[in-house]
């Protein structure tokens, strides 16, 4: 696009957009108090109104291509049908994400530099509450902004209250200083999105990123692509997909089913209704297995592929469940079919160390009635008994 309209280059539109680059640039050398955007926009529009008026050289500027309007503008709920709420669900959810994650990120570094811990409920329902209403009166969608928040932080603001009188001042300009906004250059403006972003380009993070797991490099280049190739909503759709599939199986990978047919030792147990025992044996033909994740689809079928792997049939089982913070749809399927091939054979299960969240599910989906109250044990101590009263 440059070299197509080259030709059509105007010297003075030109000289200011880069002296804007320049001075937004150089301001935080001599002021941090004062954004280098505001100085930028303030003195190219001075010399913008000096070189038309006494010069008779004019800059394309905001009113030659917009009109400027003050006023408030009226309510206009839209007309909601299906085939409006279909074409806005996609790209609302996306906006949605992406707002979420760029206000959190901000409070997230305001947090680190003012020592503070934010509300982040709090953030985005007031949020979500202000993204539901401004587009009534015409508005568009609003997030938290770490250039803003940053200027706030540097001149002193560290309490909610900065942000409410960012937002006073903001109306007042838009109420009585918005005619003279007219006078801006375009090509002031676009010195500024220029450094907007080159800031929010983030390639110090990319340049950090790519020293990071194949995987995540692969995220973040497929984002890329899918953006400029198609657009932000695709991209930003099939990127939290393909980073949830891959977390999922990374955590697969990384679980570790452990099989123990002789010994616990007690110094590595968290669980142990005793602590003062040298050793803890496990009788024999009794297998004690013990996963160290939550336990979802991702993990069931690598958990019945080694239960399934095992050579010698016990006559009782032993899962310990310590270590599984949730259990899923497939996870319960997946125990319950466990159980009920292990009954066939004539293997008894006894589960060990179930936390009151997984035990409650447990009980909702009939597991006291399948498996037997009394073999669902608090603790490995508990489940050892158990498991000799049955042999």
């Amino acid at each position: 696009m440059y070299g197509q309209n080259f030709a059509s280059l105007d010297i003075p539109t030109t000289i200011v957009g880069i002296l804007s680059v320049v001075i937004i640039a150089v301001t935080p050398k001599f002021s941090k108090k004062v954004p280098g955007s505001l100085i930028a926009i303030i003195v190219m529009t001075i010399a913008g109104i000096i070189m038309t008026n006494y010069f008779g050289i004019h800059v394309d500027i905001i009113g030659d291509r917009f009109k400027i309007d003050p006023s408030m503008s009226e309510a206009n709920v839209p007309d909601m049908n299906w085939e409006t709420i279909k074409g806005l669900i996609s790209p609302a959810i996306t906006i949605a994400v992406l707002g979420a994650i760029e206000s959190l990120l901000s409070a997230t570094v305001a947090d680190g530099i003012i020592g503070h811990h934010h509300d982040s409920n709090q953030e985005l329902i007031g949020q979500g509450i202000v993204n539901i209403v401004s587009p009534i009166f015409g508005g568009i969608p609003a997030t938290g902004a770490i250039a803003r928040t940053m200027t706030n932080i540097n001149n002193g603001g560290k309490t909610p209250v900065a942000g409410i009188i960012h937002a006073i001042v903001l109306l007042l300009i838009y109420f009585f200083l918005m005619p003279y906004a007219q006078y801006i250059p375009m090509s002031c403006l676009a010195g500024v999105l220029v450094i907007v972003s080159y800031n929010m380009s983030g390639w110090r993070t990319v340049r950090e990123l790519m020293h990071n797991p194949k995987s995540d490099v692969t995220v973040l280049w497929l984002t890329f692509i899918l953006t400029v190739v198609f657009d932000l909503t695709i991209a930003i759709e099939v990127g939290l997909v393909l980073a949830c599939l891959l977390c999922m199986r990374r955590m697969a990978e990384t679980t570790q089913v452990s099989v123990l047919t002789d010994e616990i030792d007690p110094n590595e147990e968290s669980d142990l209704e005793v602590t003062n025992v040298e050793h803890l044996i496990i009788p024999e033909g009794v297998e004690v297995y013990e996963i160290n994740s939550p336990y979802f689809f991702g993990i069931a079928s690598k958990f019945e592929d080694i239960m399934a792997g095992q050579n010698d049939r016990p006559k009782v089982r032993i899962i310990r469940m310590r270590k599984i913070p949730f259990i899923d749809s497939t996870g319960i399927h997946n125990l319950t079919n466990l159980i009920s091939m292990s009954h066939k054979e004539g293997i008894k299960i006894i589960l060990s160390g179930v936390n009151e969240y997984v035990k409650s599910v447990l009980e909702k989906n009939g597991f006291n009635e399948l498996l037997g109250k009394e073999n669902i044990c608090p603790n490995i101590n508990a489940a050892l008994e158990k498991a000799k009263s049955h042999i």
